[in-house]
């Protein structure tokens, strides 16, 4: 009887510690399950698991799909210029393992993640487990809340860098983006003005600003015409977004 009531007071300390394990990761995302045991499941590498069917990966699944509908809504919102092609990247980029498992990192979650014994062992968890953590975790609240809670824990998270990444990362399109805003916005095609040059022949930089009619914007240096003309179209670019500028001038930053 003694030995009974032993492994009893056991096994009720481990599952507290489980429960307590699982309302500290609670209060690290930012989120309280409804079902608390979607929760353990996103934890769950198939590692520590009893069977494959009993770790992360549906989730990880099912939160892949739901996170790649999320950041193409805010991309499209937040960029209406922007072509297909463009958001493709920006989506791709976003969404893949090491963006995902740099926000998990910053979340700290690598703590709550259930592995095998033989993960880890260096002292850190491989980026990609923690990239599909943080998809499980998408899954998971989205079967718990629905659509809407998802969205709103996702952008909580992910919203100022998807506006910075989205807003910055496509400096080789940026004359092709600003062309196609001027004219759907402004009926017009930007036209590239070099301000001044420096340097010998045969390395010379250039100072060339982007206008669009006789508006002009903040221009940039680049080591030739063609590259200060991408660089001042980006600048153009985050002008218009109220973005800062991606590449300041010398005048620029010393304000």
């Amino acid at each position: 009887m003694l030995a009974g009531s032993a492994l009893s007071r056991t096994k009720s300390s481990v599952a507290n510690g489980a429960d307590a394990s699982l309302q500290q990761c609670q209060e690290v995302i930012g989120y309280q399950f409804r079902h608390p045991e979607l929760l353990e499941a996103a934890l769950t590498h198939a590692s520590g698991a009893a069977s494959r069917l009993g770790s992360n990966e549906r989730l990880e699944f099912l939160g892949d799909a739901v996170l790649g509908l999320i950041v193409c809504e805010r991309l499209y919102q937040k960029f209406p210029e922007y072509l297909e092609g463009e958001l493709t990247k920006l989506k791709s980029f976003i969404v893949s393992r090491r963006v995902c498992a740099q926000v998990a990192q910053t979340m700290g979650l690598e703590r709550f993640l259930r592995v095998g014994p033989g993960i880890g062992r260096s002292g850190t968890l491989p980026a990609n487990l923690l990239g599909d953590v943080f998809e499980a975790l998408v899954g998971a609240i989205y079967l718990d809340a629905g659509l809407e809670a998802a969205r709103a824990w996702v952008l909580r998270h992910m919203g100022p860098m998807i506006d910075h990444i989205g807003s910055t990362a496509p400096l080789e399109n940026a004359k092709s983006l600003l062309q196609h805003l001027a004219q759907k916005e402004y009926g017009t095609t930007p036209t590239y003005r070099v301000l001044d040059e420096k340097g010998p022949d045969h390395s010379k930089c250039f100072l060339v600003a982007a206008f669009i009619g006789e508006q002009s914007f903040p221009p940039a240096w680049g080591r030739s015409k063609k590259d200060a003309e991408q660089k001042a179209a980006a600048n153009a670019l985050a002008q218009l977004h109220r973005q800062p500028l991606p590449h300041a001038s010398p005048t620029e930053a010393a304000r």
